[in-house]
């Protein structure tokens, strides 16, 4: 395999106290284990339900806060903004000026309440990241160190492919929004296309529900213009409820001189998991597999954290998902739901005889 593969970001020299604002899954599930796991200072959870806040801070052993006021008060905070999409641009206002927040994705609920939220960030002066943790996954920090490496060559192919059965009812508030599969879910492959090939000239895509579903979206369809070298295509399925043999939720990535597999383990039995998986292969030989140091769920969750903490500090020169790079993937959301809705090229009809 050669030369070992970067998977860990480094941490901050000099870690400042994260306030976690929301006590949702996300936050007992990735968040709290992530911090604590990397032995990043959590102050304490807020969130408008007191008992869920006190419950899950009680579980990780930290505080609880009251009043939201309380929390925003915690001097040389991190903020860790755990809120649906459409509460971030209420407490965004109310963060202190000049201080470091991390948004959970998406950045709002449309590309409209993205461009708010943004002009918001500028007002205040806040080093701001939303947190698309997928790019900071241990396989694809892995992935991403060995394109960088020239392992794989020049990109020709990406492809995202997911035949999985997810059990949407974890997340309540998903229900009655009109934008579910691709602003919640699919927006991390999207954005980690963004990552690997820069900003498409387009996209066709179409997102649907099922009829055993209650939410709006569970499947999508998408093909981002690359122009004529690369083909980048996303194929998704939430509702494949027929055992786990051809279940599947692969990212491939094909170069000129390579080609490697990642398997998201999470999105299999989620939330239970299956572990997360790297292969690579080169032109003329075998597959090899990576071995991993941490998983999707929680490790990349350092990550995100990890840069922002920082690049506040002055310790990371770039910030990776600041709100202006992902602003760029609102952009293509927003323009997969535009595509989905215009009407398709009408077949020719048969020629009368």
């Amino acid at each position: 395999m050669g030369e070992a593969l970067a998977q860990v970001w480094s941490r901050p020299s000099a870690p400042r106290p994260i306030v976690v604002i929301g006590a949702g899954t996300i936050v007992s599930d990735a968040h709290l284990p992530a911090y604590l796991l990397a032995e990043l200072p959590v102050a304490g959870v807020f969130d408008l339900d007191a008992d869920k806040a006190r419950g899950v801070a009680g579980r990780f052993g930290v505080p609880a806060f009251a009043t939201l006021d309380e929390a925003l008060a915690v001097r040389d905070a991190v903020f860790d903004l755990a809120l649906p999409p459409s509460a971030h641009l209420s407490v965004l206002n109310r963060l202190p000026e000049g201080s470091a927040a991390l948004l959970q994705k998406p950045m709002g609920t449309d590309l409209s309440e993205a461009t708010a939220i943004l002009k918001a960030v500028r007002e205040r002066r806040l080093v701001a990241a939303v947190n698309f943790q997928l790019r900071f996954a241990p396989m694809m920090l892995a992935l991403t160190d060995a394109v960088a490496k020239g392992r794989l060559g020049r990109l020709v192919e990406v492809e995202m492919h997911s035949n999985v059965m997810t059990p949407w009812s974890l997340w309540p508030f998903l229900k009655g929004m009109k934008r579910v599969e691709i602003a919640v879910h699919s927006i991390h492959y999207l954005d980690l296309m963004r990552h690997f090939l820069g900003d498409p000239a387009g996209v066709h895509a179409k997102t649907l529900g099922h009829p055993s579903s209650d939410v709006a979206q569970t499947r999508t369809s998408a093909i981002l213009d690359y122009g004529d070298t690369v083909r980048a295509v996303m194929s998704i399925n939430h509702n494949h409820d027929f055992g786990r043999r051809f279940q599947d939720c692969s990212f491939r990535l094909e170069g000129t001189n390579g080609a490697a597999v990642a398997k998201l383990g999470v999105n299999l039995d989620y939330p239970r998991g299956e572990s997360d998986e790297l292969l690579i292969c080169a032109r003329g030989g075998g597959w090899e597999s990576v071995p991993l140091e941490g998983a999707w769920f929680p490790h990349a969750f350092i990550g995100t954290m990890s840069n922002l903490q920082r690049f506040a500090a002055g310790e990371d020169m770039r910030l990776v998902t600041s709100v202006e790079d992902a602003f760029g993937t609102m952009a293509l959301v927003e323009a997969c739901f535009a595509s989905s809705a215009a009407p398709a090229t009408p077949l020719a009809p048969l020629p009368e005889a």
